[in-house]
């Protein structure tokens, strides 16, 4: 089962708590940090990988709509705000849900079950016998496009669309990166960078900051290298 790491972004102490209480209820959350104001999220984005936030409009410093534009590769957001009036905004940043406080339960449950209701109209599986090369269908222009996993060299983030690159062609699907490297996990994908995963058979070059597949300078990212490097000098 994927689980979904996230962040409280909240500055009302009740407030988290209850979201708090709310995600230790769901199998599929875990729960990664409460941030207080935006600028700690901010830190705590570039240390953890992050698939969801909740997040409070009203925050000191920096609010809310304004840190998800911030963010060049955003996780997935629920806001939590006691003002209907900002959901327009928050939509068109493309968040998951908005959830108006006080915030029920049963309401919590319908937001993060989107999480997979996303995950299970963008992409599926090609279930293929052992002789057939292992590929997936993604959703692409309202169609169907089938990637062989053989031939992916690397796939990018792009907010919430992905760039699956190989030899001949690349695609760009509306799916998250964390899903994809779940997915992927057991094919010889190597994330290298928030941004990137990566086709450790297709890697031409490496050095400590960067990889190079098919002559593109890929960076390694700070919380990653420790790991990429046991990985690659194994």
């Amino acid at each position: 089962m994927h689980r979904y790491n996230c962040i409280i972004v909240e500055d009302e102490p009740l407030a988290a708590e209850v979201i708090k209480d709310y995600i230790a209820e769901v199998p599929f959350l875990q729960l990664k940090g409460i941030c207080t104001d935006a600028l700690y999220a901010i830190d705590l984005l570039q240390k953890e990988k992050i698939d969801l936030i909740f997040l409070d409009i009203h925050l000191p410093k920096l609010k809310g709509l304004d840190l998800i534009k911030t963010l060049t590769n955003p996780p997935m957001v629920i806001i939590t705000s006691a003002y209907p009036e900002y959901a327009l905004q928050g939509y068109e940043l493309n968040v998951v849900d908005y959830l108006l406080k006080p915030v029920e339960f049963s309401r919590f449950v319908m937001a993060v079950n989107k999480l997979k209701e996303r995950e299970a109209a963008q992409v599926a599986v090609l279930s293929a016998a052992a002789a057939e090369r292992a590929a997936l269908f993604f959703n692409v222009s309202k169609k169907r496009v089938k990637i062989y996993i053989d031939e992916i060299l690397f796939i990018e983030s792009l907010k919430e669309y992905i760039r699956i690159t190989t030899k001949d062609k690349s695609i760009l699907t509306k799916f998250q990166l964390g899903q994809i490297e779940e997915m992927l996990s057991r094919n010889g994908f190597l994330r290298v960078h928030r941004s990137f995963l990566v086709a450790r058979s297709k890697i031409d070059a490496f050095s400590a900051t960067d990889v190079e597949i098919a002559g593109k300078q890929i960076p390694i990212g700070r919380s990653y290298k420790e790991l990429v490097m046991e990985t690659l000098n194994a």
